[in-house]
C-alpha cells in the first residue's frame, strides 16, 4: 500500500470546528491514502515536548509547536503543517510535485501586511516579514536545516527565528503557488476556478462576527456536509 500523506494540521481548543473543516476537506479531495493528525499543545506538553512559557502575543495555541512537525514525522520523508483556518478546496497530492531534495521546506511567499489591527476572536493582529509563509509548510523532514528543529531547538529559539525560517538558508525555502494558501481578504478572488487552499487568515465562518467573508458559503457547506456523515 502506498505510504499515506502525512499532514499535520495546528489545534486550538477555541476553533475546534475549522480543524474538524480543514481535516474532512483534504481527506475528501485527496487522490491518495492521507494520514491528518492535530498537532494538540496540551498532548505536547504532557509528553514533554513542549516547555515554552506563555507568548502573549501568540494568538493560537500552534504558534511555536507547529515548527515541531518534522520532530513527529521523524524527520523522514515529507510533510505538511497547515493552520487550522484553511478549507481545501484541491488536492494535496499534488504537493508531490514539490519535493525537490535541494530543499528544506516549500511555503507561499507572501507579501503581506495586515489591513486590520484585531482578527478572530479579538486576538491581535501583528506585523512582521515573511507573515505567513508558515502558516502552511512543507517540509523536506530529512533534510539537514529541516532536522534542526529538534524539541529543544523549537522550545528555546525566537519566533524571529522560527517563523521567518532562518533555520534554513534562504535558497533552501522553496515556493509554492499562493493558491495553496491563499489568503482571504488579501488576494483578489480568481475569476474562474477555485484556490487549492482558501486560508480564513483574518477570522472564518465559524466566528459570529466573521461570516461575511469570501468562501464563506464553501466552509459552511463543507462543515454541513461533514456534519451530516
Amino acid at each position: 500500500m502506498k505510504t499515506p500523506i502525512r499532514i499535520f494540521i495546528g489545534w486550538d481548543e477555541r476553533e475546534t470546528i475549522a480543524y474538524d473543516v480543514a481535516r474532512y476537506s483534504i481527506e475528501q479531495r485527496a487522490s491518495a491514502p492521507v494520514d491528518v493528525r492535530p498537532i494538540r499543545l496540551p498532548d505536547l506538553v504532557a509528553q514533554g515536548l513542549y516547555t515554552r512559557e506563555v507568548d502573549p502575543l501568540a494568538s493560537t495555541q500552534f504558534t511555536y509547536s507547529r515548527f515541531l512537525t518534522p520532530y513527529l514525522a521523524g524527520f523522514e520523508g515529507w510533510a505538511l503543517f497547515a493552520d487550522c483556518d484553511f478549507l481545501f478546496l484541491g488536492d494535496v497530492a499534488e504537493l508531490a510535485a514539490f519535493n525537490d531534495p535541494t530543499k528544506a521546506v516549500y511555503c507561499v511567499h507572501h507579501d503581506y501586511t495586515p489591513k486590520e489591527s484585531v482578527k478572530m476572536d479579538g486576538q491581535v493582529q501583528t506585523s512582521y516579514p515573511r507573515k505567513n509563509w508558515s502558516s502552511f509548510m512543507w517540509f523536506n523532514c530529512a533534510h539537514p536545516s529541516t532536522r534542526r528543529l529538534t524539541p529543544e531547538v523549537v522550545n528555546r529559539e525566537s519566533g524571529a527565528y522560527l517563523h521567518r525560517m532562518q533555520w534554513a538558508d534562504d535558497s533552501e525555502i522553496g515556493e509554492i503557488d499562493y493558491s495553496w494558501n491563499f489568503l482571504e481578504g488579501w488576494y483578489d478572488k480568481p475569476q474562474s476556478g477555485l484556490p487549492k487552499a482558501v486560508h480564513y487568515t483574518r477570522g472564518g465562518p465559524w466566528f459570529d462576527n466573521w461570516q461575511d467573508v469570501d468562501y464563506g458559503d464553501e466552509w459552511r457547506a463543507e462543515r454541513d456536509r461533514m456534519l451530516a456523515r
